[in-house]
């Protein structure tokens, strides 16, 4: 055996382990769920686990219909484009400003990047739980002890009469605050990558800060804003955990706060709750074709647009 065909061998079986996992936990996983959701009215049969292909059935778009036709799903999917469309623009703009002042501090520079560092490393269901103790209704709360110092009317932000606009703000919030600390370790990486003689020459010509931030700094890390908006769109889609802390083990259970913020992965979940239901798990399989669709053009647009803005 010669050297090529060695070497092709010795390849095949390091990436052997990972490709087995691959196949085992992601692309089976996939062609599942598009053949469920092609089902019309499956439920899972006796022996057949989890291998829906071996459930046949009636193939049609039946479950499409449904789900595309269902008015929570619908409410579901604004609510989720509502928070991606803010959450995401939000974050992004947030933590760039906040790596570039960080990267300009000499003194405990460490000491202020692990601070902000440590809601990546802290339990999501942890935070939202916080969270929810801080807002809480109009007569518990810190946020409300706040408002009544300066004379603001207390409200009831994560309870079951909450106003739908009201408890926006906190879902807010937390999104906000839970996904800045991996966005800045992105940015700060990027900036301590880039040359200083832009800068130097920069301050040379007195250009102003805002206009180095504008023409050096961001187009400089236009790979990383890339990178980290392509996969916060893509984690804001999934939003799920984050109402589920926040407004509480009931959240999706019609009726309260949590449920007005109902997301597609919510809907997921919740059409899998019956799953000896007939057409239950064709469902939830079909809201999930749906929002991966969705993620693929999102996706893809954002890949286009990078062909002109990123620079690498």
């Amino acid at each position: 055996m010669d050297d090529t065909k060695r070497d092709g061998w010795k390849a095949l079986i390091a990436l052997a382990p990972a490709a087995i996992m691959l196949i085992i936990f992601t692309f089976f996983p996939i062609v599942n769920t598009f053949t469920m959701s092609l089902m019309d009215g499956f439920a899972p049969k006796d022996g057949a686990g989890i291998f829906a292909i071996n459930n046949y059935g009636v193939f049609g778009f039946g479950a499409f219909k449904t789900v595309l036709t269902d008015p929570v799903f619908i409410d579901a999917l604004l609510n989720t484009l509502i928070l991606v469309v803010v959450s995401v623009p939000l974050t992004i703009t947030i933590a760039l400003l906040m790596a570039v002042g960080l990267n300009s501090i000499k003194k405990l520079q460490g000491l202020y990047q692990t601070i902000f560092f440590l809601p990546y490393v802290t339990n999501t269901i942890a935070l939202g739980m916080v969270f929810g103790a801080m807002f809480g209704s109009e007569k518990t709360g810190l946020i409300n002890e706040v408002l009544k110092i300066f004379g603001a009317t207390p409200k009831n932000w994560t309870t079951q009469s909450a106003l739908k606009w009201d408890s926006f703000w906190v879902i807010m919030i937390y999104t906000v605050w839970n996904g800045l600390a991996f966005k800045i370790l992105v940015f700060m990486s990027g900036l301590q990558s880039i040359d200083k003689q832009y800068y130097d020459a920069a301050k040379i010509d007195g250009t102003s800060k805002a206009r180095i931030l504008w023409k050096i700094t961001i187009p400089l890390l236009s790979p990383q804003i890339l990178y980290i908006s392509i996969t916060s769109f893509i984690g804001a889609f999934k939003a799920y955990t984050g109402v589920i802390s926040v407004f509480g083990r009931g959240a999706y259970d019609f009726g309260g706060a949590g449920d007005d913020w109902i997301t597609v992965v919510g809907y997921i979940y919740k059409s899998m709750q019956n799953v000896a239901m007939e057409g239950a798990m064709s469902k939830a399989a079909a809201g999930a074709v749906v929002l991966l669709v969705i993620i693929l053009i999102f996706t893809g647009i954002q890949n286009m647009v990078a062909k002109k803005r990123v620079h690498y």
